[in-house]
């Protein structure tokens, strides 16, 4: 009996990288900068980014798009701490975005005269590495209490972010984190990747964040 295997999957992601090539090339005509930010839940993206965004605005105008299976808590958060201009993705149900999406979310969204777009991604460390969104780069976050094992573990996620931010520092004394060893394992996972140590809800190691990715913007146009 004759038949046809089909790989299902890596149509799928062909398909989506063609969507995304196209989307890249989109933003760059419109002179915006696209960041995709990728995480766990509970990590601290939103507390990242309100402070990543209180030290950009006055130089860039941001836009941020916030990503979850249901609710607005994260958009209204961000909006009434920074005034930047957000809108809430849900998902239906998806852990991830796709470049198809996120096209969908940015014609939804006013993006005219922004410099700079944040996605925050729906907060899984598995399912939003596999997909391209058409981002310029990727930013994940990784906690302390979340342990330094996890570029074991996860190693996509480590592997296709640009950028790797160690975050809430401030509760190493309470979680048996090495920090040392953490660094060592994203890096036999991304030896490109650039680590940030930070404490956003003490504003420690944000502004050297923010000072890069200024960098990569201004290199970008």
């Amino acid at each position: 009996m004759d038949f046809q295997v089909i790989k299902v999957k890596e149509d799928v992601l062909q398909e989506n990288n063609k969507r995304a090539d196209e989307l890249r090339k989109y933003l760059k005509n419109k002179g915006i900068y696209f960041i995709n930010v990728m995480a766990s839940p509970g990590s601290g993206k939103t507390t990242l980014l309100t402070g990543l965004i209180n030290k950009l605005k006055e130089k860039y105008n941001i836009g941020v798009m916030e990503a979850d299976i249901d609710g607005d808590v994260d958009a209204k958060r961000i909006h009434e701490l920074t005034g930047v201009r957000t809108i809430q993705v849900h998902t239906s149900g998806a852990c991830h975005l796709t470049a198809q999406m996120t096209h969908d979310a940015i014609n939804a969204f006013d993006i005219k005269d922004l410099d700079l777009l944040f996605l925050e991604n729906v907060g899984n460390l598995v399912c939003p590495a596999e997909f391209d969104t058409g981002s310029n780069i990727n930013m994940m976050l990784l906690s302390v209490p979340e342990g330094e094992d996890k570029p074991l573990k996860y190693p996509l996620m480590f592997e296709v972010s640009d950028i790797a931010v160690i975050t809430k520092t401030d509760t190493k004394k309470v979680f048996d984190f090495n920090e040392e060893k953490c660094q060592e394992y994203i890096k036999r996972r991304n030896p490109k990747a650039k680590i940030f140590i930070t404490s956003a809800i003490k504003d420690e190691g944000v502004k050297p964040l923010a000072d890069y990715i200024s960098s990569l913007i201004e290199a970008n146009k």
